[in-house]
């Protein structure tokens, strides 16, 4: 009886380590076939000033990660939130650099990062330079105004006049904006912080962006009011794909591109809304 015991027990360990192996080699595996991150590093590009979506800030607070190219300063936000849980989920440090919005797509291509987490909106165009994960958030587009312009009442695009801009290389200035009759559309800003400026300075009468950037920028002046014609017949006309949100690899980067989606397929509209929230409320001034 004592044999067989020992026999068993001897037979359950060698199971348990062959197991053990299988699952690291497994793990190791699955590290080597992801182009990219074979260090054990994500290294994930993005703005770093496009809040709510991403900003930089001075400090580690609210869980900010280190900006790589830019010894000193930390970014946070709403893709930082979903970059870390990405690298959290798949074992990886997380890595972050500051580029400018047209230099993402280059960035991809020449490896110097590994993803694109910049609020990208999933548009054809797009999607025939690199390959996109998610959506990660499901985006509708509105309009902000100052609070004391006869524009805040408008109930449909129709009703909107008067000088406006939106982000430059975006669906809400090439597709949105000239879809309203009495827009004079001004020339595209450069970044978000420079769209919300031109209205806050009265360089434009209104801008046109997504709900999460609209949010933001009510948030942090009590003077801007966000239209919001969803409920309407009279609002934009786009195809819901092309406005949801979602994060950019590589083409042909398969393996990151299903490690992405992955995490994202295990979250749904509430929960990417209750992040945005949460990136919301800790966000710095403008």
């Amino acid at each position: 009886m004592r044999r067989i015991l020992t026999l068993i027990l001897a037979m359950i360990m060698a199971l348990s380590l062959v197991a053990c192996g299988s699952s690291s080699d497994t793990a190791g595996d699955t590290a080597e076939n992801v182009p990219g991150v074979e260090d054990g590093i994500l290294t994930v590009g993005m703005e770093c000033q496009y809040a709510p979506y991403n900003w930089t800030q001075m400090d580690d607070s609210n869980g900010a990660v280190a900006i790589a190219n830019n010894p000193g300063s930390y970014a946070n936000g709403y893709d930082v939130m979903i970059a870390k849980k990405i690298a959290d989920a798949n074992g990886w440090d997380l890595q972050i650099m500051a580029l400018e919005w047209g230099g993402l797509t280059p960035a991809l291509e020449s490896g110097t990062i590994d993803m694109a987490i910049a609020g990208q909106s999933m548009t054809e165009e797009r999607l025939q330079e690199v390959d996109m994960a998610g959506p990660y958030f499901y985006a509708s587009i509105v309009c902000v105004t100052k609070a004391d312009s006869p524009l805040a009442s408008a109930k449909g695009i129709s009703e909107l006049s008067g000088k406006c801009t939106s982000q430059s290389a975006t669906i809400w200035y090439d597709s949105c904006l000239p879809q309203i009759k009495g827009a004079d559309i001004q020339t595209a800003a450069e970044t978000a912080p420079a769209m919300i400026m031109a209205l806050e300075t009265g360089t434009v009468d209104f801008i046109c962006t997504d709900m999460p950037t609209a949010m933001g920028a009510v948030a942090a002046y009590d003077d801007l009011v966000l239209l919001d014609f969803s409920n309407s017949t009279d609002n934009f006309q786009v195809d819901e794909g092309e406005i949801n949100i979602g994060l950019s690899v590589a083409k042909g980067n398969t393996n990151l591109l299903d490690a992405a989606n992955s995490v994202l397929s295990g979250m749904d509209k509430a929960a990417f809304e209750d992040l945005m929230n949460q990136a919301i409320a800790v966000q710095p001034a403008l």
